[in-house]
């Protein structure tokens, strides 16, 4: 049976001309925010310094939006924009986007990505194999750590501002979040 045009899977071809920012899950695109908050620009870009800092001396590379990922392939039907993406195979990085799994995605929660950064975002992160996913919430100033255990995520932590974050990964990966977690 034939999909119509209002059910048609999108590929990432068809989207990688638009104007603006897009991201493409599964077939469907979806805009991104145009404008940031300056909460949500400066917990991206501390946590960037300090992913920086740390994957810097191991030969890791540290993204920040924009910058597309193709996790897969073999999917043509998928790109995201991770808010901060650590991947520490250099040959995954392509002339247009990466393509291949992070080793961690961070998503910074905004009211207008936090289903899709916890549903969509969370399931597809999971099947794709991105090793360790932070969810950062500026909200209630806190960062949930799930690691990827047996094909799934299980909650490995929730950090708050008075916390040293701890990767489960990357075992000396500590950040003291009292400089990126307040008000």
């Amino acid at each position: 049976m034939a999909e119509t045009d209002s059910n048609r899977k999108l590929m990432i071809k068809e989207v990688s001309h638009w104007e603006g920012q897009w991201e493409l899950i599964d077939g469907i695109p979806y805009n991104m925010a145009p404008a940031p908050s300056p909460s949500h620009q400066r917990i991206v870009g501390e946590l960037f310094f300090a992913l920086r800092s740390y994957f810097g001396k191991d030969g890791c590379s540290v993204f920040v939006a924009p910058f597309d990922v193709q996790l897969d392939n073999s999917d043509d039907f998928t790109v995201v924009q991770p808010d901060v993406s650590v991947f520490c195979l250099k040959e995954l990085i392509g002339e247009r986007r990466a393509i291949g799994c992070p080793d961690l995605i961070v998503e910074v929660l905004s009211p207008s990505t936090a289903l899709k950064d916890r549903n969509q975002k969370f399931n597809l992160y999971e099947r794709a194999g991105v090793r360790e996913y932070w969810l950062v919430d500026p909200l209630n100033r806190t960062i949930e750590v799930y690691g990827l255990s047996d094909g799934r995520y299980a909650n490995r932590g929730v950090f708050g501002s008075a916390n040293t974050l701890s990767s489960f990964i990357f075992s000396e990966l500590q950040i003291e979040l009292k400089d990126i977690l307040y008000d």
